[in-house]
């Protein structure tokens, strides 16, 4: 009220200046504010105007502002480049529009092409589906045509007969005891693998009488053999060993008569029992003489004809080396095949039926009186006067200079100690062996014991008296081996053997050896034999020999392995159809139980065949020559042939007989990782690979950070128990092919060349054929021979290191072969290679196959092996020089021979196409 009195009143006081203030502010705000607005609107409206009438002046090319066309704004200098990158843009703008466009309709044309494609998926099915059912049908139908016409087999029940039964009856006459009346085949069916057990002599009163040698050598052998088992109540034979006695042991034959029968499984008469009496001394007596052995069979080394039941009792061999292995280094090469006597006989007939220095009738008046007991006069009398002529060197002495040793009554007993006899024959190219005079004896300790000695230095021997029995003689050929003479005709063999060339009398001295060394030299092969005999009498197949158990080293694999194009470039030679499917095992051995005793007798080269001492091999090995005796018997399977064609008809399939064949590569390696991985990189791709065994030969495992290739086939690492070249050729129970290639860690080899060394080995499946070859010399100055490596045109062997072969031949390198020579090759840590070329040539007296392939096929940054050391070549002489001397003569044979892959890679019409080519 105050304020409001006083600013009526005038303003007087502070009332009225601050009425006046508030009125000068309003006052300058309005101005401020009308200001501003002209500022900010007029003036740009002003200049606008003034802008846009600067541009109608008359020089129309100074205008400023206002609207261009398009081209004149380029003209300005710094917008030119921005010009140029707009229209690249706008082009590639285009560019992509029309591939877009593009994609598009082939993105259309795809989905109309899977759409055709499911629908043809669908159709295939369906087609599949179809023919799988008739493929069921078809099986069907001919499962049922197959049993329409072969009847249900299955395995024959296993008949065991009591502890107490004694089977079937006994025959009237012991002496006329024969398989099909005193052998109990109930307890051998086919499938039992033939069993047999072995008593323990110690258990037994006359055990203790034995020789200890004997008996120890008899125990380890059977021991050691596949066939012996300790349960005697499914055993299908039962052996006893009787002899040899020491020497003060009398036993008579009463107290040998109830031993026998009081063994647990004698049965009363104790069949299926084998009674073996093996001597070791010429003047072993017959110890189961006057003894009744019931229907047990005996196995001894002397026999009367009284006693002896053909083709029922066996004649073995004298025990010479009972606990120690025959010495190859002393026994003689078997060339020269002439020697310095052409005959020779020591010894002396202590009981004769006639002097010799009483005359003689002619062989005519004898035969006009009663038969002679023997011919032991007329035969001094003849061998005399062939000495006495001078026509060929011979020794022949019937006197000993010393005391002789004990023989058997008109035995000729034999002179001097054994090593004196042996150096003789050493000397002598055939060896006399008269047989005893008495009629009644079949054979002696005395005569097998020269035949023995004769065979274990390579003197044909020649046996006067037809009527013995040789050992083993209704299995073993012995005309192949030796000469089995009528007395008789005693004046005609000087005549006979100066007739006999150098060719079969070298043959009879390398079947001899063989005979020997597979039958007779050690307790192992006797007894091996004597069970060998009587299985194939009662006709058991053989057993599988055991193959060697692959203790697997683990290992990662995923690696991708490459192909390196030079390995793999095949050129213009075609690989043939390359199998999809995955590795299958080649076919075992089909012939178990069809063997016949015809296959025993095939003829193979100059080779006879007697029965398997050997088990054979899961496959279907023997070869056409002395390894069928060790094998199975039925030769190797004939590869090859067919109708014939092109050449581009044979490159196109692997051909054979067997098309779908595969092979296993088995590498040797010692700690070269690196090198170990690039070989097996190199086999990726490769046809007809079954798998591929790597032998790690070190003790040191492989790196665990270690990343195996995957090739496509398994890889197999086998760790060895120590480091040995012969883990080369072990028979791994993982290899499942006939075929192996044998390839060296560092070595090089085209697909092509692997390919088609594949080729040629299936047509020489008893051959080795490889790549690199190289032969054998005689160093005339120094009268030994030499290993060479260089090139020539000539060869004798083929080197392992790249090289195809059976798998059969794993098994005779590791369990036939002697030992000498693989410990050999332990010794030098080489010559293994040689060692089975040796081998191959002996058995098949074949030259290896080489095929071409470049010059070298080492890889040149690999560390360096073993051969380029200057000692390696002078070991590989000194191994060449040991094994001829443990085979006894050289069994490498040359030849020029190699076969070239020129036909696959020329061009020729298919009527002038035949064969491919060799070289």
């Amino acid at each position: 009220m105050t304020g409001y009195t006083m600013l009526r009143n005038g303003g007087v006081g502070n009332g009225g200046q601050t009425c006046m203030l508030r009125w000068s502010n309003r006052i300058r705000l309005t101005w401020l504010s009308f200001t501003l607005f002209i500022i900010l609107v007029f003036f740009p409206l002003i200049a606008h105007y003034y802008l846009t009438t600067l541009d109608e002046a008359d020089e129309a090319g100074k205008r400023i502002f206002g609207p261009r066309a398009g081209n004149e704004l380029c003209e300005v200098k710094h917008v030119l480049d921005l010009c140029r990158i707009r229209e690249s843009v706008s082009e590639e703008l285009l560019q992509l529009e029309a591939k877009r466009q593009e994609l598009n309709s082939e993105i259309a044309k795809l989905n109309l092409k899977i759409e055709a494609c499911k629908k043809s998926i669908e159709n295939a099915k369906q087609d599949l589906l179809q023919l799988k059912n008739v493929i069921s049908q078809t099986e069907h139908s001919y499962k049922e045509l197959m049993a329409q016409n072969q009847p249900k087999l299955s395995l024959p029940i296993r008949l065991l007969p009591e502890k107490d039964d004694a089977g079937l009856p006994p025959p009237k006459v012991l002496r006329s005891c024969r398989l099909h009346n005193c052998f109990d085949y109930s307890r051998c069916p086919l499938t039992s693998g033939f069993p047999v057990y072995v008593y323990d002599s110690d258990q037994f009163a006359f055990g203790s009488y034995l020789d200890p040698l004997v008996k120890q050598a008899f125990q380890a052998t059977a021991r050691a053999n596949v066939y012996v088992t300790d349960n005697a109540d499914i055993a299908c034979l039962y052996v006893i060993l009787v002899g040899e006695m020491q020497e003060p042991v009398v036993l008579r034959p009463a107290d040998l008569e109830k031993q026998l029968s009081s063994l647990p499984h004698w049965r009363t008469d104790g069949h299926n029992h084998v009674v073996i009496n093996l001597s070791r001394k010429s003047d072993t007596q017959n110890l189961l003489y006057n003894v009744s052995t019931g229907r047990a069979m005996v196995a001894q080394s002397t026999f009367y004809a009284a006693q002896y039941r053909p083709g029922f009792d066996l004649v073995v061999s004298p025990l010479v080396h009972a606990m120690s292995e025959p010495n190859f280094m002393e026994i003689p090469p078997q060339v020269p095949v002439k020697r310095k006597y052409l005959f020779t006989f020591q010894g002396e007939k202590i009981e004769s039926l006639r002097s010799s220095l009483q005359e003689a009738r002619s062989f005519e008046e004898e035969m006009e009186g009663d038969p002679p007991a023997d011919y032991d006069d007329r035969i001094i009398a003849t061998l005399k006067a062939v000495q006495d002529s001078k026509l060929d060197q011979v020794l022949v002495e019937f006197t000993c200079k010393n005391q002789p040793k004990p023989s058997l009554p008109t035995e000729w007993a034999l002179c001097g100690e054994r090593e004196d006899r042996l150096e003789l024959l050493k000397l002598s190219t055939f060896a006399l062996i008269i047989t005893p005079g008495d009629p009644h004896l079949v054979i002696s300790s005395g005569c097998a014991t020269r035949l023995f000695e004769a065979l274990e230095v390579g003197a044909v021997p020649v046996v006067l008296g037809e009527q013995v029995q040789l050992p083993y003689q209704d299995m073993l050929q012995w005309s192949e081996a030796a000469l089995v003479v009528p007395k008789p005709r005693v004046t005609e063999v000087h005549f006979l053997l100066r007739s006999l060339s150098d060719s079969d009398l070298l043959a009879m001295r390398r079947q001899g050896r063989f005979l020997w060394e597979t039958y007779f030299s050690t307790a192992d092969s006797i007894f091996n034999t004597v069970l060998a005999m009587i299985r194939t009498r009662i006709q058991i197949p053989a057993a599988p020999i055991r193959e060697e158990a692959a203790a697997e080293i683990p290992h990662r694999s995923g690696k991708a392995a490459g192909t390196d194009p030079n390995m793999a470039d095949n050129g213009d030679l075609d690989l043939g159809p390359v199998e999809t499917e995955p590795p299958y095992a080649s076919p075992r051995y089909l012939r178990n139980f069809t063997l016949t005793v015809t296959d025993f007798y095939r003829s193979w080269n100059s080779a006879p065949g007697p029965f398997h001492l050997f088990p054979h091999t899961p496959f279907d090995p023997v070869l056409p020559s002395e390894a069928k005796f060790l094998g199975s018997g039925t030769g190797f399977r004939p590869i090859g042939g067919g109708a014939g064609g092109s050449g581009k008809e044979f490159q196109a399939a692997l051909g054979g007989n067997v098309p779908r064949e595969q092979f296993t590569v088995v590498m040797l390696t010692y700690e070269r990782e690196e090198v170990l991985m690039n070989s097996l990189e190199r086999l990726n791709g490769l046809p007809y690979l079954n798998k591929v065994v790597v032998v790690w030969n070190s003790p040191k495992l492989p790196s665990e950070d270690l990343l195996w290739p995957d090739i496509g086939v398994p890889i197999m690492v086998v760790r060895t128990e120590k480091n040995s070249l012969n883990n080369r050729f072990l028979p791994w129970n993982e290899i499942e092919t006939e075929a192996i290639l044998s390839i060296d860690d560092d070595a090089h080899l085209r697909h092509d060349e692997i390919m088609f060394g594949f080729r040629v080995w299936r047509e020489a499946r008893d051959r080795i054929v490889g790549f690199p070859g190289r032969y054998h010399a005689w160093d005339i100055p120094h009268q030994s021979w030499l290993y060479n490596s260089n090139y020539s045109c000539e060869l004798s062997m083929v080197l392992t290191g790249a090289a195809f072969f059976h798998k059969y031949y794993a098994y005779l390198y590791s369990y036939v072969m002697p030992q000498a020579i693989r410990d050999m090759v332990d010794e030098y840590i080489n010559c293994e290679d040689i060692a089975m070329n040796f081998l191959v040539s002996h058995i098949t007296r074949k030259p290896p196959i080489k095929v071409t392939s470049r010059w070298t096929f080492r890889c040149p940054g690999c560390p360096q092996a073993l051969s380029h050391d200057d000692s390696h070549f002078h070991e590989r002489h000194k191994c060449i020089n040991f094994f001829v001397k443990v085979y006894g003569y050289m069994p490498l044979l040359y030849t020029q021979f190699r076969v070239d892959s020129v036909l696959f890679k020329t061009r020729l019409p298919h009527d002038k196409t035949k064969c491919f080519k060799f070289i």
